[in-house]
């Protein structure tokens, strides 16, 4: 072998060991509820694997910090995700910023805990309006999009990923809502995943158990932290940096055929016999 070809195989053999099957390198993915938090985390993420993030939230002031006017591969998406006519103006935007929509994470979600016998209806909607019919909406706008492009010839649309929790399957109590969201997202999910893999679309759900973020902070204060902790074989809560990994995972080709499934993260606190 001449010293040309020797150098062409080595480089050969680096580029298939460098190779990231988890790269997201020229993929558009909306992030919702990424402002702060997994949804902020999810997108820096995004970002780092090269591909382009579209932020959605209600906070202007937090997105304009995290996005700026410098960030190329970042878009700032201000509003309300149970508006039925947001969602598909995100997807809009975000086309003509990046050309097409590859990803969605349906990550946003809100508390507003009450023990059954005092929650107010009001506090029941809010918190199914946000989990479900936002998850509901930009499922359908994006899934939509992806479907026109596969009947075009597209051979990978793009992923979606579901966000859950462990409330969903195993409830909690005074948040009867946000259990029932939760558990709902998984149906919607399978739902989706059945509907959409014949266009190659695939659809996942990452359930997360108890993560260091400002709505979880009451259970990690000194009153609850010492029974949580005790649920978790790893002992310990996980970061926000942490949960986002399998999130990106699933929208990227490494999980090519994984599609219909809930993905437990949450440090061995829900296990299956």
């Amino acid at each position: 072998m001449t010293g040309t070809a020797e150098a062409t195989a080595d480089q050969q053999q680096s580029s298939s060991i460098i190779a990231n099957p988890m790269s997201l390198d020229g993929r558009t993915v909306i992030v919702t509820g990424a402002a702060q938090g997994i949804g902020l985390a999810i997108a820096d993420l995004v970002c780092a694997l090269r591909g382009n993030a579209v932020l959605v939230d209600r906070n202007a002031q937090a997105l304009e910090q995290v996005c700026g006017d410098t960030a190329a591969n970042r878009l700032a998406q201000v509003g309300d995700i149970s508006d039925p006519a947001f969602a598909q103006a995100v997807v809009t935007q975000a086309c003509d910023r990046f050309g097409a929509v590859h990803g969605l994470v349906n990550n946003a979600g809100i508390t507003r805990p009450a023990m059954l016998g005092k929650m107010a209806l009001d506090d029941w909607r809010q918190v199914l309006d946000v989990h479900m019919t936002g998850a509901f909406l930009f499922m359908q706008a994006v899934s939509q999009h992806m479907v026109d492009r596969a009947k075009q010839g597209d051979a990978a649309p793009g992923a979606i990923v579901n966000v859950s929790s462990d409330a969903g399957v195993q409830g909690t109590v005074g948040q009867i809502n946000y259990s029932a969201a939760k558990a709902g997202i998984a149906g919607m999910t399978m739902s989706g995943a059945r509907e959409l893999a014949r266009y190659g679309i695939r659809v996942n759900t990452v359930a997360f158990g108890m993560v260091e973020t400002p709505m979880t902070e009451v259970i990690r204060g000194e009153k609850f932290r010492d029974t949580y902790l005790s649920r978790i074989p790893l002992q310990r809560w996980s970061a926000p940096e942490e949960v986002a990994r399998p999130v990106c995972f699933l929208l990227s080709d490494a999980a090519s055929y994984i599609t219909g499934q809930r993905l437990s993260v949450n440090g061995g606190s829900q296990m299956c016999a």
